[in-house]
């Protein structure tokens, strides 16, 4: 037994020196990964246009922060995707310029470099291109184009300069999503109770979390669409399902034919409107069987953010776990994986505990950055 602690110890340390290896990029940058995080996957998603530098990723948390990056200087990224609250809000849907309502649920920044696609429905791909899309949502940033704001940006004096000095070259719109998306790719989440569960450590998580752990991969069918492995440990297998999420309206068949004879511009100013909205992936794909699907979230942090689902429509955590519980909402489009499940009360709550215990320390950590930041503005 004493033998099995020391190997067991040597282990943990063993993992633990690997979470805190030092990547070592171009001009002088570095970044320390925490317990989770696989290093060699990130510098893998570093694209080779937009190499990371210290300088270029104070710059993209800058302009992070900015509000003056909005119409009326009253929204900036953060606002939606606020560290302080698990890079995401308290809202229902994303509010905007004026209090106006988004139509979707704001996501977490939190390893969002690891996500293959951007956005609920998936119409990106790369986080550079994600930052370029609210600022002229007329509901979120509210600029009327990207030009609008490059002009804004050119009176004001210090970005004239950092953009000179940081990003070798005058403001434009793709300089600012370089830099606003090197800041995002350091917003990193790791270290978490089951990440040292996992490591060996059998009294990082509560007995409940471990039984949670083991219904998420059998009765609960959780791990199906939640998947995790060694080289991806982020708790999805970057997909879309339909499992019901706000299916009830009469006139999905309808919406769907207006929206197939779009252009690919029209169907994605369709993704901030109420009602095509939920017609999720189809406005990407224009595929009868993505009629309602959303993106896979990772589970990570995902304590920190409610409510959830992509319209907001859950409260708590438990209240997600008994809507799955239940089989979802039907519909002609409901992912075959959604059944009934048959959970009790204690196998609900076990679920339950066992994301809690998935809350890293990135957000923590960025929000005394952001903090620091504010005040010093």
């Amino acid at each position: 037994m004493r033998n099995l602690r020391i190997k067991t110890t040597i282990l943990i340390a063993a993992l633990v020196a690997v979470a805190a290896a030092v990547w070592a990029g171009t001009e002088g940058f570095t970044m320390k990964f925490a317990l989770g995080i696989p290093g060699d996957l990130w510098a893998v998603l570093v694209p080779p246009d937009n190499p990371m530098t210290p300088a270029k990723v104070e710059m993209g948390r800058k302009l992070y922060f900015d509000a003056r990056l909005s119409a009326d200087d009253s929204v900036s990224c953060a606002t939606c995707h606020d560290p302080e609250l698990g890079f995401a809000d308290r809202n229902k849907v994303a509010v905007g310029i004026k209090k106006q309502n988004g139509a979707r649920n704001s996501p977490t920044v939190l390893n969002s470099v690891f996500n293959e696609f951007q956005f609920w429905d998936g119409r990106v791909s790369s986080l550079e291109e994600q930052a370029k899309q609210p600022l002229t949502n007329p509901v979120e940033m509210g600029m009327s184009s990207h030009e609008a704001l490059v002009g804004k940006l050119k009176g004001i004096p210090e970005y004239v300069n950092d953009f000179n000095e940081v990003l070798g070259g005058e403001i434009t719109i793709d300089r600012l999503a370089q830099a606003v998306a090197a800041y995002e790719r350091t917003v990193l989440s790791g270290n978490a109770p089951f990440d040292r569960f996992i490591a060996g450590d059998r009294n990082a998580i509560s007995e409940s979390a471990q039984r949670g752990w083991n219904l998420f991969q059998n009765k609960g069918r959780c791990i199906s669409c939640h998947a995790f492995n060694s080289s991806s440990p982020f708790f999805t297998d970057n997909k879309f399902h339909n499992v019901g999420v706000a299916m009830n309206a009469k006139n999905f068949e309808s919406l769907a034919r207006k929206a197939a004879a779009l252009s690919e511009r029209e169907l994605a100013d369709l993704a901030h409107d109420e009602a095509y909205a939920e017609l999720g992936r189809f406005l990407v794909t224009r595929q009868p069987k993505d009629i309602g699907a959303f993106k896979t979230p990772g589970l990570r942090d995902i304590a920190l953010t409610p409510p959830y689902m992509h319209d907001g429509s859950e409260a708590t955590l438990l209240d997600v776990v008994k809507f799955y519980d239940k089989g979802g909402e039907p519909n002609p489009n409901l992912d075959g994986g959604i059944v009934k499940l048959n959970l009790t009360d204690q196998e609900e709550n076990d679920l339950v505990e066992f994301m809690n215990a998935l809350t890293g320390d990135g957000a923590a950590r960025e929000a005394a950055h952001a903090r620091a930041l504010r005040q010093n503005q």
